[in-house]
């Protein structure tokens, strides 16, 4: 079985050089190491007129697939459709060139009329992708199942991004929630953790302190897996290739 395609969120990179370099030189530098694509985080945007164009011109020069990853969620604090953000994070994503917009629930409610998502379910151009976040709201398991079993009523079938470290910021069992919803995942955030006195810390998967190997195989097989730590150094080029070549050995190991 040929490993499956192996993304970068730019996020990785840290703010501070995103915000110095800009996520298209991020970009580039993921793809010289072999990437097959890229998750650019509106957080990180810089705000200028040629950002956009010029993060495209990096996705079409490379052949690199992307992803647009936006921090609103589809409901408001109220619990209210957020029919403004979603729209702003599929024209961003359009313009980007991005297959995907990545979002969380945020202030979803259990039992939420969904009708009003419609035309962009619908959209054959781009993807709505949702991911468990760090929240209770957003990030455990009742408003997930809650709301892809929704989906599903509707007759749409929205993918889930799993990230494998937000698990333990909400206080989930990561792998039981691998089991439950394994098969609605499309996109894989792939994040050790480890445990401070005070919080919990992004880290390398191999540092992890989760059992992140028995939680991939619960997970498809060939969806996308994407590097969601910190790569930090001098040489982020072969750095950045030799953590991609742990996440696809990730994909095929015992």
């Amino acid at each position: 079985m040929s490993p499956a395609p192996a993304f970068v969120s730019l996020g990785a990179y840290g703010r501070e050089l995103a915000e110095r370099v800009g996520q298209a030189e991020l970009a580039r530098i993921a793809a010289l190491a072999g990437a097959d694509g890229v998750e650019f985080r509106a957080e990180l945007q810089r705000g200028g007129a040629d950002e956009l164009p010029a993060q495209r011109e990096v996705v079409r020069e490379h052949g690199l697939a992307a992803v647009w990853s936006s921090p609103d969620g589809l409901w408001d604090a109220a619990g209210r459709l957020d029919s403004e953000a979603i729209g702003r994070a599929f024209d961003t994503a359009r313009a980007l060139g991005a297959g995907r917009v990545k979002m969380s629930l945020g202030g979803y409610r259990s039992g939420a009329a969904l009708d009003a998502m419609l035309p962009w379910l619908q959209r054959s151009d781009i993807e709505l992708i949702v991911e468990n976040d760090q929240t209770d709201g957003a990030g455990t398991l009742p408003p997930l199942l809650d709301f892809f079993e929704r989906c599903r009523a509707l007759g749409r079938r929205v993918p889930m991004t799993f990230d494998i470290g937000n698990w333990c910021w909400t206080g989930e069992d990561p792998l039981a929630a691998a089991i439950a919803l394994g098969r609605q995942v499309g996109y894989i955030h792939c994040k050790g953790v480890q445990r401070l006195p005070a919080q919990w810390v992004a880290v390398p998967l191999q540092a992890s302190a989760a059992p992140w190997r028995s939680v991939l195989r619960q997970l498809p097989g060939g969806v996308p897996r994407a590097i969601e730590y910190p790569l930090q150094g001098d040489e982020l080029v072969p750095l950045t290739r030799a953590h991609l070549a742990l996440l696809r050995a990730a994909e095929v190991a015992p």
